[in-house]
């Protein structure tokens, strides 16, 4: 056990943001650098080390975090870094990503606020990195297997990096310009800056993965070409379908997915671009949608200049304190203030689009809206409460669908659906199609980074298995098995 105190002695501490008006004027990390160094040994001081440590249950990778803890405590930063990386590929990802549902699943939760476990992990990351202890780690040996992995986000990256340990000759294919998916596109810079992940692929590349960019699967190479090249494939694809607004005004310009938002905004700091095609500047804001993507939308606007930004969502505002029917340990849904939020705008709830105006170019310039309320689980127009608010930029950030049918990957490899349009899969993350496995979003739907990454070690075993009768990389998680979570 760290300290045998610490829960009583110790107040919890989060990291420290720079000031806002600071921080909307550049793309950098929020958090001020170095502010965890100084109290991070204590805030892992206060783990309990319990009996049944139910933070384990509360996260889908397993994270050994009593045992990083106490070495955190300690300042046994090689140790803790090796208890780390025992369950987590890219802690660096989820340490700075992840809701932490391991921290609603923390016993000291139930009548204390919960262990800094998030803080905790990207510290001991963050050492690791500075301290020289994140080295390649290649195979002894090659096992003269080859396996394709289509897609690189968080789910491709950590089949491909255990396939790869595994002996077996990796190449990950992405249809964009860079490796890391929605993390390099989707993620904008200030939740976490792009030198995380070109270190990490450094390191791939250093134990042998191969990397093919700028080749869409189903487009540019078929899926018939790809089976007869490889012993086995990997569909991590994602669940990039955005979710659509079917309301009058939807054509205008103007009205944007926030996945065609974001990713401009990210090449300006990648250097593709002087300024986004997209842009907030001079403009009057609306994002629909509530979540992580939609908060990412309003810290984008907020650092592009934008006039005002309105952030919409038709559900009511969730409480500051776990419902009844979210009782311990299970993931609840609070009322969060992101660091977007902290920077400014307003938030509206129980809200629904009617439609869009524009003007004589075509370009949007308002939103109308009205209240509802929720009546046997659906959403209820209230007469009465329409209003108009501006908008000349909308983005649309109410989720996904399902992974992408028009390319043609999913019916040139002739992989099953299942009910909900994602790729269906056995308890080994295999496909209908022998030698074809799915990880990540495209088979369990839009989801959280912990589960990618977890899908993506998972399904690597079921495809070392496959190629070679038996695994030495960890027990999966089953695809049916939503840990603790909602």
């Amino acid at each position: 056990m760290a300290d045998p105190k610490g829960f009583l002695t110790t107040g919890r501490e989060v990291a420290e943001t720079r000031p806002v008006d600071e921080r909307v004027k550049d793309w950098n990390e929020v958090y001020v650098p170095g502010s965890l160094l100084p109290i991070i040994s204590k805030q892992a001081g206060r783990c309990m080390d319990c009996g049944i440590p139910f933070c384990h249950q509360g996260c889908p990778l397993g994270n050994l975090i009593p045992e990083w803890n106490d070495y955190a405590y300690r300042e046994d930063w090689t140790a803790a870094s090796e208890r780390l990386h025992a369950t987590n590929n890219f802690p660096e990802f989820t340490g700075r990503l992840c809701p932490a549902p391991c921290e609603s699943a923390c016993v000291l939760g139930i009548n204390q606020p919960a262990v800094t476990i998030k803080n905790v992990e990207v510290s001991i990351i963050d050492q690791a990195w500075d301290r020289g202890d994140v080295t390649p780690q290649p195979p002894e040996r090659l096992s003269g297997k080859t396996v394709a992995v289509i897609g690189s986000g968080p789910a491709g990256l950590a089949a491909a990096q255990q396939l790869t340990r595994a002996g077996h000759t990796v190449a990950v294919y992405e249809r964009a310009d860079r490796i890391g998916g929605l993390l390099r596109y989707g993620i904008p810079e200030f939740k976490m800056e792009k030198s995380h992940i070109n270190r990490r692929i450094e390191q791939m590349r250093a134990e042998g993965t191969k990397f093919r960019t700028e080749v869409e699967v189903g487009t540019d190479v078929d899926a018939a070409k790809l089976r007869r090249r490889y012993d086995a494939v990997v569909i991590a694809a994602g669940a990039t379908v955005s979710r659509d607004l079917p309301v009058p005004g939807r054509e205008l310009n103007g009205v944007h997915f926030a996945m065609e938002y974001l990713p401009l905004a990210n090449k300006v700091q990648e250097g593709d671009l002087t300024v986004s095609p997209i842009t907030a500047e001079g403009k009057h804001v609306v994002v629909i949608g509530g979540g992580d993507t939609g908060a990412d939308c309003v810290g984008t606007a907020h650092r592009q200049g934008a006039l005002s930004v309105t952030q919409l969502e038709i559900m009511p505002r969730p409480g500051e304190d776990r419902s009844a029917g979210q009782p311990w340990p299970t993931f609840p849904m609070l009322y969060k203030v992101t660091s977007a939020h902290e920077e400014g705008g307003e938030r509206i709830y129980s809200v629904s689009t009617t439609h869009f105006e524009g003007d004589e170019d075509g370009n949007v310039q308002s939103l109308h809206l009205i209240e509802v309320e929720f009546k046997d689980g659906r959403p209820v127009q209230k007469p009465g409460t329409e209003r108009t608010i501006p908008a000349q930029l909308v983005t649309l950030a109410m989720g996904f669908t399902g992974t992408d049918q028009a390319n043609g990957l999913v019916q040139q490899f002739g992989v099953e659906l299942d009910a909900r349009g994602n790729v269906a899969r056995d308890d080994d993350y295999a496909t209908n199609v022998n030698g074809v496995f799915v990880a990540g979003d495209a088979g369990r739907g839009q989801s959280l980074i912990v589960w990618a990454i977890a899908e993506g070690r998972s399904a690597a075993r079921g495809v070392d298995r496959f190629l070679t009768g038996a695994s030495a990389l960890p027990a999966p998680i089953r695809p049916t098995d939503r840990s603790m979570m909602v």
